[in-house]
Formats: C-alpha cells, sequence, structure tokens
C-alpha cells in the first residue's frame, strides 16, 4: 500500500492508491516524449470509452471544463437557457454563465436528490436549448421519464456524472445516458487521476468540434501546421494524469466495491433510526455512493453545520450537503435565482444534511466510531 489514512482522524473523502498507479505514471513519465508524446492520453480515452460504452472520450483538465466544452458543442449561447439542478456544486452551473446563457435552477427529488423529469419539465420554456442532469453523490436518476421529457421539447442532455463514474441506470453506465456526458477525476473522487475529467458521446460531430475547440480551435487537418481555425481553449489532459488514470480504470470495479462496502456498513448501523435517511437507490439503477449523506429529521434540533463542528472536535471530518447554487452570494442576485425560491425540497433538505466519510480507505471501524459519535451528538442533543 502507498498511502494509508492519517493516524489521528478520519477524513471525509480520499483515494485508494497501489503500486499499479505508481509504475503507470513513472512510465509515462519515461515514455510519453518525443513520437511517443502523449500517448497515455490516447489509451485512457479509448479505454474510458469503451468502459462507459460510448463510441468517443476527451480527456480533459477537469469536469468543468468538459462542461463547458459540452455547452459551446452544442452552440449554447445567449438568449439560450440551461436547466439545472439547484442541488449541486458550482462547477455543474458555471459554464452556463461562461458561454452567456442563462440558468434555471430546477428542484430536486426528495430520494435520489437528483433532478427528476417531473422537476425539469416545469422549467422549460421556449428559450430551453438544454439540460445538465446531475448524478449526485454517485446516485443516477431515471433517465427514460428524463430522455422522454428531453425529447418531446426538443432539448439536448448533458449528463453530469463527475460523482458517479461506475454507476449504471438499467445496465448503462452513468455518462452514456445523454447526448454528453461528463466526468470528474479529482482526488475526492472514486477513480481519480489526482486532478482530470473526461468528456463522452457517441456523436461523432459533437466530438469533431469538442476535440478542435480543446485543442486552441486547430482541425485535425491543420495540426500540425499549428494553423489556428478559431480562438478555442487549452483544455487537455497530461500523460502523467492519464497513466494514472489508466491504472485506476483497470481497478474500478473493486473502488466501486468498497465504496458499496462502506455505505453497506453506515446502512446497517443506522437502519433502526428513523430520524436519520440516508443515500437512496433508485430501483434500476446503480449507486457508487460516492458521498456517504445523512438527512437528519425536523425533529432533531440541530444543523447540518452544528452537526459538522460537533463531529470536528471528536477529529472526524465531514462535509455540507451542497447549498442549493441559487442561494449562493454568487448567484443569488443573477438570473434565475428569485424564481428558484419554488424549490421547496432543496431548500429544506440542504440545511440539515451533511456528507459523512466516505475514504476509500475506510474501515469498518471507522465507521463505527463515526457512527457511535453521531448518534451520541444527536441523541445528547435530543436530551438537552
Amino acid at each position: 500500500m502507498i498511502i494509508g489514512l492519517p493516524p489521528d482522524r478520519i477524513p471525509v473523502a480520499g483515494p485508494w492508491i497501489t503500486d499499479l498507479e505508481v509504475r503507470y505514471v513513472s512510465e509515462a513519465a519515461q515514455n510519453d516524449w518525443y513520437g511517443n508524446a502523449a500517448a497515455s492520453v490516447g489509451r485512457f480515452e479509448r479505454a474510458f470509452a469503451e468502459y462507459v460504452g460510448v463510441a468517443f472520450g476527451v480527456a480533459v483538465p477537469h469536469c468543468t471544463s468538459a462542461l463547458h466544452l459540452s455547452l459551446l458543442s452544442l452552440g449554447v449561447g445567449p438568449g439560450d437557457e440551461v436547466i439545472v439542478p439547484d442541488i449541486t456544486w458550482v462547477a455543474t452551473a458555471a459554464p452556463i454563465f461562461y458561454v452567456g446563457a442563462t440558468p434555471v435552477y430546477a428542484d430536486i427529488d426528495p430520494h435520489t436528490w437528483c433532478v427528476s423529469a417531473d422537476t425539469i419539465e416545469a422549467c422549460i420554456t421556449p428559450r430551453t436549448k438544454a439540460v445538465i442532469t446531475v448524478d449526485l453523490y454517485g446516485a443516477v436518476p431515471d433517465m427514460d421519464a428524463i430522455r422522454d421529457v428531453a425529447r418531446r421539447h426538443g432539448i439536448a442532455i448533458v449528463e453530469d456524472a463527475a460523482e458517479a463514474a461506475g454507476g449504471e441506470w438499467k445496465g448503462a453506465k452513468a455518462g452514456s445516458l445523454g447526448d454528453l456526458g461528463t466526468f470528474s477525476f479529482h482526488g475526492s473522487k472514486t477513480l481519480t487521476c489526482g486532478e482530470g475529467g473526461m468528456l463522452v458521446t457517441d456523436d461523432a460531430d459533437l466530438h469533431r468540434r469538442i476535440a478542435s475547440l480543446r485543442d486552441h480551435g486547430r482541425s485535425p487537418d491543420g495540426f500540425k501546421y499549428f494553423v489556428t481555425q478559431e480562438v478555442g481553449y487549452k483544455y487537455r489532459m497530461s500523460s502523467l494524469q492519464a497513466a494514472f488514470g489508466l491504472a485506476q480504470l483497470e481497478r474500478i470495479d473493486e473502488l466501486i466495491h468498497r465504496k458499496r462496502d462502506i455505505f453497506r456498513w453506515y446502512s446497517e448501523r443506522l437502519a433502526e433510526r428513523a430520524d436519520l435517511q440516508l443515500n437512496w437507490e433508485e430501483p434500476g439503477s446503480l449507486n457508487t455512493y460516492w458521498m456517504v449523506c445523512v438527512v437528519l429529521d425536523h425533529s432533531i434540533e440541530l444543523t447540518g453545520r452544528e452537526l459538522m463542528d460537533a463531529l470536528e472536535r471528536r477529529k472526524i471530518e465531514s462535509r455540507p450537503f451542497f447549498h442549493p447554487l441559487s442561494t449562493l452570494p454568487a448567484f443569488a442576485d443573477g438570473p434565475g435565482a428569485a424564481e428558484a425560491t419554488k424549490n421547496v425540497v432543496a431548500r429544506d433538505i440542504s440545511p440539515r444534511a451533511i456528507n459523512l466519510p466516505s475514504a476509500l480507505l475506510l474501515t469498518e471501524s471507522h465507521v463505527d466510531r463515526v457512527c457511535e459519535s453521531l448518534l451520541n451528538i444527536i441523541d445528547r442533543r435530543s436530551e438537552s
């Protein structure tokens, strides 16, 4: 084992790294130069696309750039609206602003915490160009119903699978369920490159457009001669990141199995507590449980932030459940925020929920300690 957990703290997130990752990165550092430059990137793109079950993969520096390129390739721009879940990380929505479009914040399902066909349809207007679905915390929503809505209204689907590599809906992999899929390989993710991302699609035209925009607007014909057709972006992944990702991809089944084990340990220990809600697995889906989340019942007079502080005093790390985007200072005064006050589920759940420790190297004894502390904190507050 190359890395281990801190001896005195329980981390909220972190990877599982072996000698395989170190060996692949070392080999790329020695070999991916001159005529073999970026060879690991191409291998990672092809291997990841094959794993997801799509034709094309485009390796990028992070999921934010993958989302940005997705919207650009779809021609989204000023005057267009893009529906986005009100509960997600800021990076899902920021690219909507990059391209000059307007976000429309959709409410979430109370069980999956993802957008649903109903919450999306309630947001559609004649200006809607696309919807970004989010596989939140590893959960995949009912994509059959969502795709039906998108087809009927003629809008594109960008699937933000940043948190759900290896997840499934009715046997199809997360990321393959829309027109475009995007992934994050940040150090906290189940499959990591340290940092990085991937954009996947079956659409050859979208792939060609994305490949050009990713590399300063160069076309394949002009690549060798450094001819730039338009102003593009420098959104390329490095060989060392790709080599790391190749090793992690070889181990993806065991990484997902470990995440599901960690969730099972929590579920077994908290099963008797009707006042605590954990992640939901939609029938027909495979949840990868990137982050184990707990939602406190209204009867518990404790906010998520107070619970985080109490766990921190016990050297147990946690994270807040995502805040509604429409309430963040960055977006609160912007377009769509005022209308998002209707998102009652998002605004109800977020303040009373947190992410529990979910690092890949956790053991059952770590989960024992977290659950004992969690219940002790809650029960003491209830008695006071």
